[in-house]
């Protein structure tokens, strides 16, 4: 999604043209759990459904897309609302999550929760059995994916890669985080599994990034610049493969312990 702006374009040698350019678009989408407000996230509104149910799992406010009951995209002038319904036995668990994060504690108990969270217990991802080729053959056909990055210069991708390396799906938004989001939201909402294949993202490797794999059950994740400690380190943990610094003439493997 973009709209088209002007620009002064100034040149080494001080001469200056109009320019018009395509703008990648950011807008707030309010995220609510049976009424509740749960979230503000600054994303590309387009694949709204996607990024609300990627959100959702990676939140752990739901473990499969089927639970979530109702998913209403509200859009106003202002920005996106986005309604789920869950089952009340999970909107409890949003409530408290709410109430933690939204008190007012001078005890430090709740930044405590937040630097627990950080170390929650992921689940053990299937073993990677991805040959080398068909990630390079993922990396040369990723740029045809991407017609928003390529408008605007601004957009970040997530791909779902088959084991022989051919992209069957793509999302992109602004946020890396969001693109993620998007993939595994499309992924859920059209029943597709990993079925051997892997992720390719056109960022560097956060522990978030990390953790949205893990729990989306993904065996190899690819990412296009290099990976954090922590990314390394939740990896390790959950059997996740890393791919980093993955460009045309190679790429960097760190293997989990097993």
């Amino acid at each position: 999604m973009t709209n088209t702006r002007s620009f002064d374009r100034l040149t080494r040698d001080s001469r200056s043209t109009p320019h018009a350019r395509a703008v990648i678009a950011e807008a707030p989408i309010a995220i609510e759990v049976n009424g509740i407000g749960y979230a503000v996230m600054m994303a590309t509104p387009q694949d709204i459904a996607d990024f609300a149910t990627g959100f959702a799992l990676a939140e752990r406010i739901v473990t499969a897309a089927g639970e979530i009951e109702s998913l209403d995209v509200h859009d106003t002038p202002r920005g996106t609302i986005v309604r789920l319904t869950v089952p009340p036995a999970r909107a409890a668990a949003v409530r408290d999550r709410v109430r933690r994060r939204t008190s007012d504690s001078s005890c430090g108990l709740c930044g405590m929760d937040n630097l627990d969270a950080v170390h929650r217990d992921l689940p053990r991802v299937p073993a990677a059995t991805v040959a080398p080729a068909a990630i390079f053959a993922a990396l040369a056909a990723m740029r045809a994916h991407q017609p928003l990055n390529r408008a605007t210069g601004a957009a970040h991708a997530a791909l779902l890669c088959a084991h022989d390396g051919t992209i069957r799906v793509a999302r992109e938004d602004v946020g890396r985080h969001n693109a993620f989001d998007k993939l595994i939201g499309a992924m859920a909402r059209q029943a597709l599994g990993w079925d051997g294949g892997f992720a390719l993202l056109s960022s560097r490797c956060s522990y978030e990034l990390v953790e949205k794999a893990a729990l989306a059950g993904c065996p190899m994740l690819v990412t296009v610049s290099a990976a954090t400690s922590l990314a390394l380190d939740r990896a390790a943990a959950a059997g996740l493969t890393l791919v980093s610094l993955a460009r045309d003439d190679a790429v960097l493997f760190s293997r989990p312990v097993r």
